[in-house]
């Protein structure tokens, strides 16, 4: 190999590793967007996030939620898991958190992202010395996002998110999609959920999924052409039921499963939000992705550094 070549892949192969390092953990500014959704609750399920990645997201990150109702799914599913996760042998109170990680309903002045003044209500929590720490704000939705337009969504939500984005740049803002409500793929919901997501990926955003969340059951089948509702109740024409009691009946309880508070829902649906939340504060944190996440320990940057070795061998071979 000459050595023009050489220098080419050594520069290639080092720029490779740069754009894959992990994001910071202050502001915004992802190389992807990072999404919370289905696909990741089983890495928490299934403990493949390392205990100190977990501690460091506890260390590092000042989250303020604000919610009503169904947004204490989540916050329900994080509180009911430490016993969960500690009764299967699970570190002692790794899942634990207190109120300077997790400010939860921190800007009560307005109930959630739904009515209006949500985002100067957030300015005002920012801009508030006492919360000065706080690096991530995260707002739910009730109902209002099965009666938002296209464009009220954009004004109501999408812009002022991004503004708030704009003016705090050591802030993260976590996106949340709408919860299920029963009229289906072709309903207005899954169109307004479908803008949020879009809006999420193509600019490098943060998404918690919550209504992809809840159309699938802890196996992977998808419920979100079922008319699936909040309830997890489903009806395909021919056959009806409810994904989580049936998961639930068929399985073990503290084994499988664990009982929590869901509002307007099931336990089973609490914890898999619960799982998807703790996947996105570890993201948040800095974790670093994997080539295919949970199968296997390689990360892109270990592998970019591989390949940059494997390159420095061949050529030393054939000097």
């Amino acid at each position: 190999m000459k050595r023009k070549e050489f220098i080419f892949i050594l520069v290639v192969t080092f720029n490779l590793v740069l754009v894959f390092q992990p994001s910071q953990i202050n502001g915004s500014d992802f190389s992807e967007s990072i999404i919370a959704d289905h696909s990741i609750v089983n890495m928490i399920r299934y403990n493949q996030i390392p205990d100190s990645t977990i501690l460091k997201a506890k260390n590092t990150l000042h989250i303020a939620y604000q919610h009503t109702s169904h947004g204490s799914q989540i916050t329900d599913g994080m509180n009911a898991l430490p016993s969960f996760k500690e009764g299967l042998g699970g570190t002692l109170n790794l899942y634990d958190f207190n109120t300077t990680f997790l400010h939860d309903y921190a800007i009560p002045s307005v109930p959630d992202v739904g009515y209006e003044g949500w985002a100067d209500a957030t300015r005002d929590y920012l801009d508030d010395s006492e919360n000065a720490d706080c690096n991530v704000i995260m707002w739910s939705w009730c109902g209002q996002a099965s009666s938002q337009t296209e464009q009220s969504m954009i004004d109501h939500y999408l812009a002022p998110m991004a503004q708030l984005e704009l003016e705090y740049p050591n802030v993260m803002f976590v996106y949340m999609t709408g919860h299920v409500d029963g009229t289906g793929l072709e309903g207005n919901l899954h169109q307004r959920n479908e803008q949020i997501r879009e809006f999420c990926i193509s600019g490098n955003r943060i998404l918690f999924d919550f209504a992809d969340i809840e159309s699938y059951d802890p196996d992977g089948i998808f419920y979100g052409d079922k008319y699936v509702t909040d309830n997890c109740d489903w009806n395909n024409d021919t056959h009806s039921g409810n994904w989580a009691i049936d998961w639930q009946v068929s399985h073990t309880e503290d084994i499988d499963w664990y009982s929590c508070s869901c509002a307007h829902s099931q336990a089973l649906n609490g914890n898999q939000k619960a799982y998807a939340i703790w996947w996105l504060w570890a993201k948040l944190s800095g974790w670093e992705a994997t080539i295919t996440e949970g199968f296997t320990s390689i990360s892109i940057t270990g592998f970019m550094l591989l390949a940059f070795v494997s390159t420095v061998t061949k050529y030393r071979s054939k000097s």
